[in-house]
């Protein structure tokens, strides 16, 4: 079966977001060919090829055209436009802080506060520009953890440059010190820091 994703005209994170949900139907081995217009788009598919392991390949067609072929879990050596080499990107990401004290979001139901929580993060991947760093503790803990159903969104934030945190008392606390599966442990300390430095906090 071949896969393809016209992913042309398509703003950031789009591109990334399609080809991720054509690949869930995808058996190891198999490709999916990615159709971009622009080198920023190449780039992100790219490194979200890297961080999961797959195989991925880009070609220029012309100017404004692009393919990239992605192969299911055969990492192979990334082939990148030579006219992509020194990309300079813009700024992605701004200095705000997102901030996770639950694995619910607002009070009532847990199923509802749960579901709103994941239409949330995955929410963040599909905005113009990122947080600085998200940071997660309390119950929030299972965000970031084996299990969460926001585990994917949280490495595509990752792979796009967001530093994701998590408290390691809270780690502990939940007996979750073992299954962290994003970003990194940090402490009181530096949360208070990055909460401080944060342009802006965002907490659902």
């Amino acid at each position: 079966m071949k896969h393809t994703v016209d992913a042309r005209g398509l703003a950031c994170p789009l591109p990334v977001v399609n080809t991720k949900n054509e690949m869930k139907n995808m058996q190891e081995g198999e490709t999916v060919e990615v159709l971009v217009d622009n080198e920023i788009a190449v780039q992100n598919l790219t490194k979200f090829a890297n961080v999961r392991g797959h195989g991925v390949q880009a070609e220029k067609l012309s100017d404004n055209e692009f393919r990239v072929v992605i192969t299911a879990g055969k990492p192979a050596e990334t082939a990148i436009p030579e006219e992509a080499e020194e990309l300079c990107l813009p700024s992605s990401k701004t200095s705000n802080v997102v901030v996770l004290s639950s694995n619910c979001m607002g009070e009532g139901e847990e199923a509802l506060g749960k579901a709103l929580m994941k239409a949330f993060i995955f929410a963040l991947t599909k905005q113009d520009t990122y947080p600085a760093k998200i940071l997660m503790y309390n119950s929030g803990a299972y965000l970031s953890c084996q299990g969460s159903d926001s585990l994917e969104d949280l490495k595509l934030l990752e792979a796009e440059g967001v530093e994701i945190f998590t408290c390691g008392t809270c780690l502990n606390f939940y007996n979750l010190s073992e299954k962290l599966a994003v970003g990194s442990v940090t402490n009181m300390y530096d949360i208070v820091e990055m909460m401080s430095s944060a342009g802006k906090i965002i907490k659902p």
